[in-house]
């Protein structure tokens, strides 16, 4: 029971961690809505699978792992859920994809005029950054740990 106390322990009038949680959430979301349901243009749940693993080599399990963070990981932030362990998901997620995608090989910034050869890394150090944060302080304002937390009290 400790450790779940530990686990959700956060400062409940936190806004900062709030809008941190928030702005991940809110970023991620799509990228995790492409992945799992088709959106925005994406390939959906059986075809970024089929994708991460004939085309990027990656094994079911840790394919299955990087759509469940991006789409379950970005859901449980936007609610204050598990949030500790869905930001760590999420963060080891972008850190995985800059580095196994490439983007560590692109330079800093990203390719907004189309004139290198992918993306850079900026995007990824504030995903994981926001991560970190969020991490280390918890969920903050109006998130359901709060609600859980109180309950364990």
């Amino acid at each position: 029971m400790n450790a779940i106390k530990k686990f959700l322990a956060t400062d409940q009038q936190s806004w900062s961690l709030l809008v941190a949680r928030l702005a991940l959430a809110i970023v991620i979301l799509p990228h995790g809505m492409q992945k799992t349901l088709g959106l925005f243009g994406g390939y959906g749940f059986a075809g970024t699978l089929e994708f991460f693993h004939t085309s990027m080599g990656m094994p079911i399990i840790i394919a299955l792992l990087v759509i469940l963070a991006e789409f379950v990981g970005s859901i449980g932030l936007l609610f204050g859920v598990a949030t500790r362990f869905m930001a760590f998901s999420v963060g080891l997620t972008m850190a995985g994809a800059a580095i196994l995608g490439g983007s560590i090989n692109n330079g800093f910034f990203m390719n907004w005029f189309g004139m290198q050869k992918g993306e850079g890394i900026e995007y990824f150090i504030l995903a994981v950054g926001l991560a970190i944060v969020i991490l280390i302080g918890g969920s903050g304002r109006w998130a359901i740990d709060n609600l859980i937390s109180k309950k364990l009290k």
